[in-house]
């Protein structure tokens, strides 16, 4: 029977009922030491084996006694709109609920209208399949198209509900990395100024006083001088209090400082094209990302190292 268990569903969540618990419903229990959503909760009821207390099919308000075992199974699923393609996916961490990859620029994450193929999502439903793995892709987060670094993929719905909460609850630390046209002025600081589309040009946001809340704290790890032909440019570290579109970037432009590469936020003047050319896109990288593992409730974190084109950008900047 377990056998069939494991090609049907995902790993169970299990909860054990404590001597406090006793007497509780099965979703009070399951809320208070999984913080399983009632929206899981309907969606795993409707199957046999979904929700059992003891291994026998239980309802979401039944009565628990202490020691009684709570089993939470998902159902395996796949992506059936998305068309697994060979594509070579840099994968950093992988386990039973997660999937850690490092994106490169030029790649979107997932198929939008008018671009189905060659997407992160496209690679990662192929190795997936080659794998014999049964899952549906559920990016936690999502990078621009030029934008590399690291990618947060959850397995099953309950992970991606828990790392969603993480992240709403300013939870999950990401750290980016940006070249950018002159210094910050202060070196170190925090950018507060709230962002919506741009009226004339729905697919370009800008900052405006009826925009929506957006929080931007950055650090400057390195300035490059200025002489009488270049202009200055610095290296700095980014975090986001929050995750508007194209947050970092309209930050960056509205402290004078648009980031080297960035053909939408950028500024043609005193453009160097010794570091356009180096780069070839905007010189943004997700370097670091951290949060707790929902399932064994350990603090996690990865690095990705700077891609080629942006060590080029380094070196060219040095000069």
């Amino acid at each position: 029977m377990m056998d069939r268990l494991e090609l049907l569903y995902y790993r169970p969540l299990v909860a054990a009922v404590s001597e406090a618990e006793h007497g509780m419903t099965v979703r009070r229990v399951l809320e208070r030491q999984l913080g399983v959503s009632r929206k899981l909760l309907s969606q795993v009821k409707q199957t046999e084996h979904g929700l059992t207390v003891n291994e026998i099919r239980a309802y979401t308000t039944a009565p628990v006694a202490a020691g009684d075992i709570i089993r939470v199974r998902m159902e395996r699923e796949i992506s059936e709109d998305i068309l697994p393609q060979p594509i070579p996916v840099q994968i950093v961490f992988e386990d039973e609920d997660l999937l850690i990859v490092n994106k490169p620029a030029g790649m979107i994450v997932h198929p939008t209208h008018g671009h189905y193929t060659g997407t992160l999502a496209n690679g990662i439903v192929y190795h997936w399949q080659e794998a014999r793995e049964k899952v549906r892709f559920r990016p936690v987060h999502r990078l621009d198209e030029e934008t590399s670094g690291l990618v947060a993929i959850a397995k099953t719905s309950y992970v991606h509900q828990q790392l969603s909460e993480q992240m709403q609850a300013n939870g999950i630390l990401k750290l980016y990395r940006a070249y950018v046209y002159g210094c910050p002025e202060p070196a170190v600081g925090t950018v507060d100024a709230p962002i919506d589309r741009d009226p004339d040009q729905p697919h370009v946001r800008i900052v405006t006083p009826e925009g929506y809340p957006s929080i931007t704290h950055y650090e400057t790890i390195a300035h490059y001088d200025s002489t009488s032909d270049k202009p200055a440019a610095a290296a700095v570290r980014l975090k986001l209090e929050t995750g508007r579109t194209h947050q970092i970037r309209v930050h960056m432009k509205h402290i004078g400082c648009p980031l080297i590469g960035d053909k939408m936020y950028g500024t043609q003047q005193g453009v160097e094209e010794e570091w356009e050319d180096a780069v070839g896109r905007q010189a943004l990288h997700a370097e670091i990302l951290g949060f707790t593992h929902p399932i064994t409730k350990k603090w996690m974190e990865w690095r990705a190292d700077l891609p080629p084109e942006l060590e080029r950008l380094e070196r060219s900047l040095s000069k």
